[in-house]
C-alpha cells in the first residue's frame, strides 16, 4: 500500500491530558505528525484537533478506530487534502536593512501574496498564509537577506462537506437516544 497525505480530525471536550493520550497511540504505531493543531470548534464546548500524517489508508484507518476508543473523544474522522479546505501561517523576520537595501523584499511580498506585520528600527515581521510549499518558497527568497526567524503553524483545515461531519454524528445519536427514553 501507498503513504499518502491524511488529515485526521478527532473532537472532544476540553479534558486535561488528553492530548497526551492521543499522540501516544501514535507513537505505539510509530507514526510521525507532520502537523497538530488544537482549537476550539463551531460548536460550543467542543475542541478539534487537526493532526496530518503521511501514512497508509489502512494504518490511518485504524488509528482513527482506536482514537474513538478513549473515553473523552466523541468522534474522530479521516480525510484526504482534496476532501478539505486546509492552510498553515508563517511568520517571518528579516532584518530592517534588507526592506531599506532593496526594493525586492516589497515585491516578494506582494508577488506572494503576503503581509507586512511589523516594522521596527531593526527588523520586518512578514506573515503569509498558505500551503507548506508556499510558505516554504517565501523563507528560501527571503533567507538571501538572513531571515533572523521563522516559524510555521500546524494546519487548519475544514472539511468540503457543506456541514461539519461531528454535527450529523451527534444528530444521529441524541436521536438514538431519544428513541432508547
Amino acid at each position: 500500500m501507498m503513504k499518502q497525505e491524511y488529515i485526521i480530525t478527532v473532537y472532544s471536550e476540553n479534558h486535561i491530558g488528553l492530548l497526551s493520550r492521543i499522540t501516544l497511540i501514535f507513537t505505539r504505531r510509530k507514526m510521525n505528525l507532520e502537523s497538530l493543531t488544537v482549537s476550539e470548534s463551531a460548536i460550543p464546548g467542543v475542541y478539534k484537533y487537526t493532526i496530518v500524517v503521511n501514512e497508509t489508508r489502512d494504518r490511518v484507518w485504524k488509528v482513527v478506530g482506536q482514537l474513538e476508543k478513549i473515553v473523552d473523544v466523541m468522534k474522530a474522522f479521516f480525510h484526504t487534502n482534496d476532501e478539505m479546505v486546509y492552510q498553515e501561517i508563517a511568520l517571518y523576520k528579516v532584518p530592517i536593512d534588507a526592506l531599506y537595501e532593496s526594493d525586492q523584499v516589497e515585491k516578494m511580498v506582494r508577488n506572494a501574496g503576503a503581509r507586512i506585520l511589523e516594522i521596527t528600527r531593526e527588523y520586518v515581521v512578514i506573515e503569509k498564509t498558505g500551503h507548506k510549499e508556499e510558505t516554504q518558497a517565501l523563507f528560501e527568497e527571503l533567507n538571501q537577506f538572513k531571515v533572523l526567524q521563522f516559524i510555521r503553524s500546524g494546519r487548519i483545515a475544514i472539511t468540503r462537506d457543506r456541514i461539519e461531519r461531528l454535527s450529523e454524528f451527534l444528530r444521529e445519536r441524541d436521536a438514538t437516544l431519544n428513541q432508547v427514553d
